[in-house]
């Protein structure tokens, strides 16, 4: 089987926050239709990285390519128009609490996609009953549980049809039951749409069960000591690493 496409190019990245360095000399590939995990450590600099993939925060060195396009190297009219390209769902689910189901997943397509209201009230139709959120249009995001909220963040980071997926901590707050719920609603989702998605996290079950490939930052040395198959790592990785993934195993 010939390798796939590669999605996402990062090539000797370094992150910082003024004089203090969070990460340095990332270089790794994300493949097309991969479930790529970014795991470490707490304080590792796993939700920094995601938000210079995205293209919230400038890299200190290095590059972050889409399709052999750097998005720090190109015009802001071209960066714009790769970022139409992601979907975000962040920790929080940063839903509108004033706004409806509906009407939050309604908001990129009416405000960035130009869609028309009563097309984009349909297609949020169809992007919540993706999620099996059918019937919950007209509920408040304080109306339903956590998982629910998940989920409809997730609905909302599919509005305008992405590539790309990028997850931070999707399972946080979540209970086991609605953790796994929700990873096989990624593994459903990347299976149909056919994305790329990018997830950090620090669960274990999650790494395990959704897992294609990971990068391992780690926090004393400020740099990735691993990359691969998360199932693999936890037995041939290096010991930090396989100390990670073995937590309760070993």
């Amino acid at each position: 089987m010939s390798p796939r496409p590669t999605a996402i190019e990062i090539d000797s990245l370094t992150l910082r926050y003024g004089e203090r360095l969070i990460q340095r000399d990332l270089s790794f590939t994300i493949a097309q239709g991969d479930i790529f995990i970014i795991m470490g450590g707490s304080g590792c600099g796993k939700s920094t990285l995601l938000r210079h993939l995205i293209g919230l925060q400038t890299p200190a060195a290095g590059s972050v390519r889409f399709a052999g396009v750097d998005l720090w190297q190109t015009d802001d009219s071209t960066r714009q128009a790769m970022q139409r390209r992601f979907g975000v769902l962040f920790q929080s689910g940063a839903l509108w609490s004033s706004l409806t189901l509906s009407e939050n997943i309604m908001l990129p397509m009416t405000e960035i996609g130009g869609f028309r209201a009563a097309d984009a009230r349909e297609l949020a139709a169809v992007k919540l009953a993706l999620v099996g959120l059918a019937g919950f249009e007209d509920f408040y995001p304080s109306e339903i549980s956590g998982g629910m909220k998940k989920r409809a963040a997730l609905a909302r980071a599919m509005a305008l049809d992405p590539d790309i997926l990028f997850f931070d901590e999707p399972s946080a707050g979540l209970d086991p039951l609605s953790s796994a719920h929700l990873d096989e609603l990624i593994l459903e989702l990347r299976d149909s749409l056919g994305a790329t998605i990018v997830i950090v996290t620090h669960e274990l079950a999650s790494i395990f069960a959704i897992g294609d490939n990971a990068v391992f930052l780690d926090a004393e040395t400020r740099t990735m000591i691993a990359l691969g198959d998360p199932k693999t790592l936890r037995h041939s990785g290096p010991e930090g690493v396989r100390n990670f993934l073995g937590r309760g195993k070993m």
